[in-house]
């Protein structure tokens, strides 16, 4: 992703220009509102809210609707936006990889493989298809639309990810791996339709999408990416075992990866979501990792403080471990961050549109019958049981991606005949997912692992 001069000075300005305050007011804001989420996060997991409806609150009030320190463009601001959710986006991709801990042998990635792929497509085209007969949309604005809402969201789906890297719960394992695929598989739909809006029946468009956009994309994203997580992994813990050297600075071994392999997957034409996930999967695959209950002996045996973190950074044991908790400490907290600033703008956004009945219909339809409707097509004949089946076709939760999408899409040349229906309803669509699911998360998850509790029980 490069920038020109001219284009980062111009990028400079645009985000003065959203700052519509002075800066320490944005400083109170700010730290109020991080310490408000940081005192209220374990009383918040019990009841049926979310973080993110909290800053969709705190966004609404400081934008236009409220106060108006927070001015935001969805066309003026397209640029910056854009950049700004993909850096959340891809921060999110690589920590939901470090979360996977299976190998990638295991057969139980073939359920988030599969999500992601058949579920994808037929979620695409339902989402069209109603799009064209409901919306009245055209039928390459309707696949456009579909692209863009099709991909669930890993940012704002803490909640029904794996907890760590020995968490095997199929229904979890399956989100968390769906949210990191789908959005590499969601780009080649959204230039599908770009190229149909200025399709030429002298150019062999079509081939050049098929074998370049879908099928090199998505490999060599997941190649290069992998090749790069496993690569450095192993050069790290080898560095740190034998030579007592590379100790410490993981954070910025965090950043690193995540930008070498978007960096080279973008230059190689290839998909950088995907190789961004596989980077942060393969990096904790760079070495066998230590049982718990050997971690734990370690550690009682040895002195607390920065000695011993360097003898757990050097442990030949320990040290691809301690590593990956270093690295994925950091970038969730990073995750955290970026999942902040998105919500606020989509939350400073939402006046610039409303919902109305036969919008609240289509996002009904979504959300209760074609995303139910594709995962119990992809899911036919899968080894999961009938609640693993249920909570997978509810929580379809749309987010920071779809945004993405959407500024990627007017950044690419999205008609201005379909700017404003398009953003209307990818925007509403996004907010009702973080009310809906945020409300539904906390009660449905833990119905899930009670009744699996007692399953287990009577085993």
């Amino acid at each position: 992703m490069t920038c020109r001069p001219q284009e980062g000075f111009n990028n400079f300005n645009t985000a003065i220009e959203l700052i519509n305050m002075d800066y320490s007011y944005w400083a109170i804001v700010v730290g109020l509102l991080l310490i408000i989420t940081a005192i209220s996060n374990s009383w918040m997991e019990r009841l049926p809210l979310s973080s993110a409806m909290l800053y969709l609150v705190v966004g609404y009030a400081i934008g236009p609707a409220g106060i108006n320190l927070l001015a935001v463009d969805l066309y003026r601001n397209a640029a910056l936006l854009e950049h700004i959710t993909e850096a959340a986006l891809l921060i999110s991709l690589f920590s939901a990889g470090l979360k996977l801990g299976l190998p990638l042998a295991d057969r139980r990635w073939l359920l988030p493989v599969r999500l992601a792929t058949c579920g994808m497509l037929l979620t695409t085209l339902f989402i069209a298809a109603l799009s064209a007969a409901w919306l009245n949309l055209p039928y390459i604005g309707a696949l456009l639309l579909a692209a863009i809402l099709a991909p669930t969201d890993p940012v704002l789906a803490a909640g029904v990810q794996v907890a760590d890297s020995s968490d095997r719960d199929r229904l979890r394992f399956s989100l968390t791996g769906e949210g990191g695929l789908n959005d590499g598989t969601a780009l080649p739909l959204l230039i599908l339709a770009f190229n149909l809006f200025a399709f030429d029946r002298t150019q062999a468009w079509a081939w050049h999408w098929l074998l370049v956009d879908v099928l090199w994309s998505l490999a060599a994203g997941i190649a290069i990416g992998g090749i790069l997580g496993k690569c450095i992994g192993m050069l790290v813990v080898h560095l740190r075992v034998r030579q007592q050297e590379a100790i410490g600075l993981d954070e910025f071994l965090a950043l690193g990866l995540i930008a070498l392999a978007y960096g080279a997957a973008s230059i190689a034409h290839a998909s950088g979501f995907l190789a961004v996930f596989a980077a942060g999967t393969m990096l904790r695959h760079s070495r066998k990792e230590p049982t718990a209950d050997t971690l734990v002996t370690f550690l009682e045996g040895e002195t607390r403080g920065r000695e011993a973190a360097r003898k757990l950074a050097t442990h030949p044991t320990h040290a691809s471990t301690f590593m990956m908790k270093a690295v994925r400490g950091f970038n969730e907290q990073l995750e955290h961050i970026g999942e902040v600033a998105v919500v606020l703008i989509v939350g400073a956004l939402l006046p610039a549109v409303s919902l109305n009945g036969k919008l609240a219909i289509f996002i009904l339809l979504l959300f209760l019958v074609i995303r139910p409707l594709a995962m119990w097509l992809s899911l036919w004949r899968a080894p999961v049981t009938n609640d693993q089946r249920l909570l997978i076709s509810w929580f379809g939760i749309r987010g920071i991606g779809s945004i993405y999408y959407l500024l990627f899409a007017i950044n690419h040349g999205l008609p201005i005949s379909l700017l404003t229906p398009i953003a209307t309803i990818v925007l509403m669509t996004v907010a009702c997912s973080i009310i809906a699911h945020g409300i539904s998360v906390t009660p449905f998850m833990h119905i899930y692992a009670a009744r699996g509790n007692k399953r287990w029980s009577r085993k």
